[in-house]
């Protein structure tokens, strides 16, 4: 009776062994991988609205960013750690500070904007394109705003930005976004993920 009851603790110690060494030895999941995103635009064209949706954050209104904020974004394959910087004119002339270490930028703009702020925005977007410190860096230009009935189509933004001339050689997506189809702005940022994770230079996405 003896023997089984000893046969029966050695088993045991076996079962529980063998439980700890595939605990022990179970190599962790790999960590997403992160990225330093830059988000630039003027003020108003909702880059704080997209950003904290992503964040899954819940406000009854959103407040301008006077200087920088960053964000932590995850996404199933990696995380985003967005630096939003300020639109305002008083904070334009700054951007550049922050530029250092970026991998990516996301540029916001209102598609439902006056001629004149468009003017703006594609003056800055050229600006952030022939940059040294973000020229050869993956861009995400979102036309924001496309719920409004004021909304430009997405091929008239992009004949207005001259994206093709300017952009030839580069790596950028341009995307239609709102805070209403929250999900095609993960996909769009999605797309960049995929541009941070390419090693060679692909053709241009709309």
């Amino acid at each position: 009776m003896s023997e089984h009851i000893q046969l029966s603790v050695a088993l045991c110690k076996i079962g529980f062994y063998k439980c700890l060494q595939r605990m022990c030895c179970t190599a962790p999941p790999s960590p997403r991988l992160e990225y330093d995103v830059v988000c630039i635009g003027l003020s108003g064209a909702g880059k704080s609205s997209l950003l904290s949706r992503l964040c899954n954050e819940i406000s009854n209104g959103t407040v301008p960013t006077t200087g920088f904020s960053i964000k932590a974004v995850p996404f199933e394959n990696a995380v985003l750690n967005v630096k939003e910087l300020g639109g305002a004119e008083t904070i334009k002339k700054y951007w550049s500070r922050y530029y250092q270490g970026s991998q990516g930028v996301v540029f916001v703009l209102n598609s439902a904007a006056s001629d004149e702020e468009m003017e703006l925005s594609r003056s800055e977007l050229h600006l952030a394109l022939q940059h040294p410190q973000l020229c050869t860096l993956p861009f995400l230009i979102l036309a924001n705003h496309q719920d409004s009935p004021a909304a430009r189509y997405l091929p008239e933004i992009q004949k207005y930005l001259e994206l093709q001339p300017l952009g030839q050689g580069k790596r950028w997506v341009l995307a239609g976004s709102t805070t209403n189809n929250m999900e095609a702005v993960k996909e769009s940022f999605s797309q960049l993920i995929s541009l941070l994770e390419e090693k060679e230079v692909q053709p241009n996405r709309i």
